[in-house]
């Protein structure tokens, strides 16, 4: 028997940038397909006029893009709003078969409805109030102009039953949620209806998604049932929380990707976190997409939620970063390092400056502090200089004047007779201005003769000033 080829999609709604939850979710159903040779479906759910737009719809492809995942059908053309039609014909076949109905109840029944349930102390579902008018009742409420939704029946005594790629087998049972609105009162269809039809319509065989979504499951297993149509195999992952144990979420303000990559980080820095954030991927190295893809795989998906931490994504953003090769590098530094240092040091600049920036903007500081026109010595910095005497500096000046080589820093040892950290961080606050940073000898490599010595020698007199 020929095997089908696997289809995951990733189905977001288009209001707003992509936080690392929902890009999570698309890089896993990413990798699923790429590891089997299947394809991998990209569609917008936005039934919901009000909340999306195509600026939004833009900055989502543009997220999935920086980070690598490239989607085989679909895309921005691939959305709920124009599917109106093919809706339409479900609802139509389900109502033809008698397993939906028009429900009249307003907010306000079913408000008290819900309460009276929760004063009983019953969980809270749909009473059936409309599911017993006759169809002459029905036809004349309808022909009066009631606004009305449409209902799917559920059997008391039903139970849905199915095997989740991450949790195992699932049993659920009509009676725990009841009747359900598939179609809403203003004639667009609810998210669990439009979703399970258009998954079995477009061939998806495989869904992975957040647990949030575990009881819309039964609904659409039932619905999907009823109109003879194949479901996909779902699997639930524990959901992404933030530092503080919340979920990451667009209303609550999470950071986005598009927040992440205006700070500098590495598309492959994400990644890299992501595919390990509730799924064990083995060892502590920088893998490209197509191994992270060989790698991937549902039994290692985890039930427990996830904690997205901010010093973990900076650790594969080092990482990344020492991956990065020189040309990559420099791009990724940006037109103000790239402008700032002279185009003859620019390699050994980024070299030296490599292990100790993550973000484009500290390696700018550190054009600006060796190829600026001044530094800064604060307080605590001309503490420094003042403890080290002037002569220290005079002597290393004199030792410099030959130039800079690889003896260099040998030669100012010998000149003023100190190691150690009695050497180097006087000798780093003079040139810096800082108290951190590169190896002195490759800082003394990069900056200018002339500057170098205008350095020491005002480092100098600011020592001997406060002699």
């Amino acid at each position: 028997m020929m095997r089908t080829q696997i289809k995951t999609r990733f189905a977001p709604s288009p209001t707003g940038h992509l936080h690392p939850g929902n890009a999570r979710t698309a890089l896993f159903n990413f990798l699923l397909a790429r590891r089997e040779g299947g394809r991998f479906l990209l569609r917008l759910e936005d039934t919901d006029a009000a909340r999306g737009d195509e600026a939004s719809a833009d900055a989502l492809e543009r997220d999935l893009a920086w980070l690598g995942i490239e989607w085989d059908e679909g895309g921005r053309d691939c959305r709920q709003s124009r599917r109106g039609a093919v809706y339409a014909e479900q609802f139509r076949r389900l109502e033809e078969g008698g397993q939906v109905y028009p429900c009249f109840c307003n907010a306000d029944e079913l408000e008290r409805a819900r309460r009276s349930q929760l004063a009983r102390g019953e969980a809270p579902r749909y009473p059936g109030t409309c599911a017993g008018l006759s169809a002459q009742e029905r036809r004349h409420r309808l022909q009066a102009g009631e606004p009305a939704a449409l209902r799917f029946r559920v059997g008391a005594g039903e139970e849905i039953r199915f095997h989740d790629l991450v949790r195992g087998e699932q049993r659920f049972r009509g009676s725990d949620f009841g009747d359900f609105v598939i179609r809403r009162a203003d004639g667009s269809p609810a998210f669990f209806f439009s979703n399970a039809v258009d998954d079995a319509l477009m061939g998806v065989t495989h869904v992975l998604r957040g647990d949030d979504h575990l009881a819309n499951t039964p609904r659409q297993l039932m619905l999907l049932e009823a109109l003879g149509l194949p479901a996909p195999a779902y699997g639930h992952l524990g959901l992404l929380v933030d530092e503080n144990g919340a979920p990451l979420s667009k209303r609550r303000g999470s950071t986005t990707l598009a927040q992440l990559r205006a700070q500098g980080y590495l598309p492959g820095a994400l990644r890299n976190y992501l595919a390990r954030l509730g799924h064990s991927l083995g060892p502590d190295e920088l893998l490209d997409m197509a191994t992270l893809a060989r790698r991937f795989t549902t039994e290692r998906l985890g039930r427990a939620p996830a904690r997205f931490e901010s010093g973990q994504l900076r650790h594969w953003q080092k990482l990344a970063v020492a991956g990065l090769d020189p040309g990559e590098m420099r791009d990724w530094l940006g037109p103000e390092v790239r402008d700032r240092v002279p185009a003859g040091s620019l390699d050994a600049f980024v070299e030296c400056i490599r292990p100790n920036v993550l973000f484009p903007d500290e390696a700018a500081l550190w054009a600006r502090v060796l190829f600026g026109d001044g530094i800064h010595w604060d307080r605590s910095a001309r503490v420094v200089l003042r403890d080290a005497g002037g002569a220290f500096f005079a002597q290393a000046r004199q030792a410099l004047e030959a130039g800079a080589d690889d003896a260099s820093l040998e030669r100012v040892r010998q000149a003023t007779g100190r190691r150690g950290a009695a050497l180097f961080r006087p000798l780093r606050i003079a040139l810096t201005g800082l108290d951190h940073g590169p190896g002195i000898a490759a800082l003394i490599a990069l900056i200018p003769a002339p500057e170098l010595a205008r350095r020491l020698a005002a480092a100098e007199r600011e020592a001997a000033d406060t002699d």
